[in-house]
């Protein structure tokens, strides 16, 4: 039996989440202020993306690195969640765009498009960091941001490192 076997895809997870967080988002915005609200739910996201990190990463019998991070990926993807053209993959390295996005699309759909980055986007970065702390990724823009694009590179921190100049 595949380890991802029977997990609901992802976009799947962030509807089922979003349509929890939204009328928490709007009494905390109602009551506290849109920035306080959206602290808040940044902070709780955020915590719970490293969380999964971690998940995920304990269930790697031979260890989490780039390689199985990329075998993930069918969860994002799940449900036709993703269009996406992939640029490099190896040890090392996992570049690739994502050209059409359901959670961006999803989000302002169920009037969350202001808080879209908050339940979505910026977990990426969180969820590597429990997943791997060694794997970097670098994102310059997103769809949900107004991108035409999400431009995703992965690097292994240790090849980067084998390429700066020594001293």
């Amino acid at each position: 039996m595949s380890k991802l076997e029977g997990e609901l895809g992802i976009l799947a997870r962030r509807r089922i989440e979003a349509e929890i967080i939204k009328p928490i988002y709007e009494i905390l915005k109602r009551e506290q202020g849109k920035d306080f609200a959206a602290t808040v739910i940044g902070e709780a996201v955020g915590n719970a993306a490293i969380q999964a990190g971690k998940h995920f990463a304990s269930l790697e019998e031979q260890g989490a690195d780039l390689k199985s991070f990329v075998e993930l990926q069918v969860l994002w993807e799940k449900d036709d969640a993703l269009k996406v053209e992939i640029i490099a993959s190896d040890a090392e390295h996992y570049d690739y765009d994502v050209k059409r996005c359901r959670y961006a699309e999803m989000y302002h759909e169920m009037g969350l498009g202001e808080i879209g980055h908050l339940l979505s986007c910026n977990r990426d970065e969180l969820f590597i960091v429990g997943y791997n702390p060694d794997i970097k990724l670098t994102r310059t823009q997103t769809i949900m941001g107004g991108a035409p694009r999400c431009d995703f590179r992965y690097r292994a921190k240790s090849h980067e490192k084998s390429r700066e100049p020594r001293s």
